[in-house]
């Protein structure tokens, strides 16, 4: 910048000394160049000296030798002409081709390049793993636990999830775990018996803990029943006081104590809707009751499919024993159809007729109808998968004589309970369906079935040694099994061996009868161990049995193929639970509306609240013949009355059936009120007819079973049984 344009601060001269001049600097010298920024005086960029605290060095003005400060020494002034510097837009600088761009000349460096330069890969890599590492935190982690999270579950604990909802189930005092603590760990794992593959335990009781109670809620997996099992004809009550623990053992006591009326007591629990499993291996260790010799007693260890509950009536009627998943005539009653197919018509029970099935008809069919009461799930084509209730036994304990012998010894029976049935009972028990792999102690059982049931049955020797009244040692029975169709199967286990061993295809198809393949049970199966007697069972020498006799279990233990386990009475693909809560009543009650007739006529004391709680019910069974000696109120007998008018219309129906000529003259049944009946009302005021072995509700009930046995088909049948529906059972 030229001298001249130099232009003066705020209006002062060159060397002036005025407050106003802030920033002043000696004026050129004629024919020399403007000052550089370095040829400056330092002192040049300071305040006027009249202005600053510190006068200049050398400066006359200077007292004392104080220096200028550091801030007033190095402060430069704000207009850069002050320093010299060239301002002219004609002066080039080292940095103008930053500021001034020239197409022509940058124009091959802004084609050139690229942005793949290991700069920018790290740059954009970076933001990469920002966002992706966002995304998942934000929106992948959620979708993703939400589709893996698995549904919480109260193994081992009282709540969902476990006892605290956190799915944690803390220690506890006392032994509550699905797999005994107790249980060695030797056992933890076992070679499963048909394929040798490892198995890993899923539940296991060792009963080592003595004095342990089976009464309703006392275990977490055990409950024992308080009831006659009428459906076999059982000759004892059972109890729960006839359960317990002792010397390391469950002890099952069956004596010759009056109870409820009948002579004997035993005793049976189960894991009904508490521990179920789907597929496995069962294995007791056990001492058989009594002695090999003498014939009577029915001990068992059993399983049921989960929706029905044994011993309790309601809830098996139309369930036990099915395990059928087709859509024809074996869902039907009888296994007929205008009498058809003939085969199901004769070559059956020889003591019924010779009729194949009075079985009342599979009640969740696949037939099922969109809208009905029924479990789930369903197929693929929208239709029902079939559900029941089937059995399959550890073992029933008999002493028979060897076939071809008259000797007696001890055995055990295995069998699984089918229905539909084939035509005479004939599975398809080819080398190819059939392993015995010892035929000299175990042989199929001669018995094949009856109107009630289809049984594959096999029978093997048990040891001498290993019953109560001889060498009171354990022996291990059980079965492993693979449920469904095609390669599914049954392998049971006697004396710590494979004894034999059902394949699926031997319940193939039967054209005879016009019914499809049987599955090996799918349904969630529960445990059943019992000590009774029964003359359905076989003889019963009561002059030779010893009492008490007790049935003892070391422990109980189920394994699964690891890469199969299913645990749980409530599994996704056969749900239970909604269906039992729906008729929870059908699983407290003992008796059924069927074809086997209970004793009735035995007295039982009934409390007043007990008997409106029962009455008030109103469920599914006939009315036994209890004698009720408790005053009853004034609602209760309302109900009795009102029981009584839907026989008489259940009567009425009945003599408009098709065949009346099956039907004798009945008579209205009446309650007997033993008791201060003075005080009913006039509803019940009538005279009143005891009912007894020989009353008219037996009457009535053995015309039922005659009716349906005649297989006339679910119209007017129906209507009848509807009519008895609302009458109660089970008081005690």
């Amino acid at each position: 910048m030229a001298p001249a344009d130099l232009r003066i601060p705020y209006g002062g001269q060159y060397g002036a000394s005025s407050s106003s001049n802030l920033l002043s600097a000696p004026p050129p010298s004629p024919g020399r160049a403007p000052p550089s920024i370095r040829s400056v005086s330092s002192v040049s960029s300071l305040r006027s000296q009249s202005d600053s605290r510190y006068a200049a060095a050398g400066d006359a003005s200077m007292r004392g030798g104080i220096p200028p400060s550091i801030s007033d020494k190095f402060a430069m002034s704000p207009d850069p002409a002050a320093w010299g510097a060239e301002l002219s837009p004609n002066h080039r600088e080292p940095d103008d081709d930053l500021h001034n761009p020239d197409p022509r000349r940058d124009r091959k460096n802004d084609k050139g390049g690229t942005i793949f330069t290991a700069r920018g890969i790290v740059n954009l890599g970076c933001l990469l793993i920002l966002f992706v590492g966002m995304a998942m935190l934000f929106a992948g982690y959620p979708i993703i636990s939400h589709f893996m999270k698995k549904p919480q579950a109260t193994y081992g604990g009282f709540n969902l999830g476990g006892t605290n909802a956190t799915g944690q189930v803390p220690s506890m005092a006392g032994n509550w775990g699905l797999i005994d603590l107790d249980t060695p760990q030797e056992a933890y794992n076992k070679a499963d018996y048909i394929n040798g593959v490892q198995w890993e335990l899923v539940f296991s009781d060792e009963f080592n803990r003595d004095g342990r109670s089976f009464y309703p809620g006392d275990d977490p997996y055990w409950e024992a029943v308080d009831l006659h099992y009428w459906e076999t004809n059982n000759m004892e009550w059972y109890d729960p006081s006839a359960i317990t623990t002792k010397n390391g053992s469950l002890v099952v006591t069956l004596s010759n104590k009056e109870t409820h009326d009948l002579d004997y007591q035993g005793g049976m629990m189960s894991t009904w809707n508490k521990f179920c499993f789907t597929g496995g291996l069962v294995e007791v260790s056990v001492v058989l009751p009594g002695i090999n010799n003498v014939v009577g007693l029915w001990p068992a260890i059993w399983s049921m499919g989960n929706l029905g509950r044994a011993g309790y009536g309601a809830s098996l009627e139309g369930m036990w024993p099915y395990t059928y998943d087709s859509c024809d005539v074996g869902t039907l009653a009888n296994q007929t159809l205008n009498g058809l197919p003939l085969a199901a018509t004769t070559g059956g029970d020889p003591s019924n007729g010779d009729v194949l099935s009075f079985l009342p008809g599979q009640r969740l069919s696949r037939c099922t109808c969109p809208g009905e009461s029924h479990p789930g799930p369903m197929h693929t084509d929208g239709t029902y998968v079939g559900r029941s209730a089937p059995e399959i036994d550890v073992f029933e304990a008999q002493v028979r004589a060897v076939p071809g012998q008259t000797i007696l010894s001890g055995q055990v029976s295995q069998s699984a309970q089918w229905g539909p049935f084939n035509a005479g009972y004939e599975w398809l028990n080819t080398t190819d369906n059939l392993i015995i792999p010892n035929t000299t102690t175990s042989w199929l059982n001669p018995y094949m079935g009856g109107v009630e049931q289809q049984a594959t049955s096999g029978v093997t020797i048990t040891n001498d040694e290993a019953y109560e009244l001889t060498g009171n040692q354990y022996a291990v029975y059980g079965y492993q099994y693979k449920p469904g169709f095609d390669d599914a199967y049954i392998g049971w286990i006697a004396n710590g061996e494979l004894a034999w061993q059902l394949k699926q295809p031997g319940m193939a198809a039967d054209s005879r009868v016009e019914i499809g393949g049987r599955p090996v049970p799918q349904e969630p199966m529960y445990l059943i161990v019992n000590l009774g007697m029964s003359q359905n069972f076989g003889t019963v020498d009561l002059e030779h049995l010893t009492f008490p006799t007790t049935l003892k279990v070391d422990y109980i233990r189920v394994y699964q193929d690891p890469s199969a386990k299913n645990i749980g009475c409530d599994p996704d693909d056969f749900p239970t639970a909604a269906y039992i809560n729906h008729f929870s009543l059908a699983n407290s009650s003992g008796f059924r509306l069927g074809h086997a007739i209970p004793i009735w006529n035995f007295p039982v004391p009934v409390a007043r609240d007990m008997l409106k709680a029962q009455v008030m019910q109103n469920l599914y069974p006939p009315v036994s013949n209890f004698t009720f000696s408790a005053a009853v109120t004034n609602e209760a007998a309302s109900l009795l009355h009102s029981a009584t008018v839907n026989m008489q219309s259940a009567i009425s129906m009945l003599s408009h059936a098709a065949r009346p000529s099956v039907l004798p003259q009945l008579s209205v049944p009446r309650f007997s009120l033993l008791e201060d009946d003075t005080s009913l009302p006039p509803i019940v005021e009538s005279p009143v007819q005891r009912i007894g072995s020989n009353g008219d509700m037996i009457t009535l009930m053995k015309t039922l079973q005659d009716y349906e046995k005649r297989g006339l088909g679910p119209g007017d049948a129906l209507k009848a049984l509807d009519g008895v529906r609302v009458l109660f059972s089970g008081l005690r």
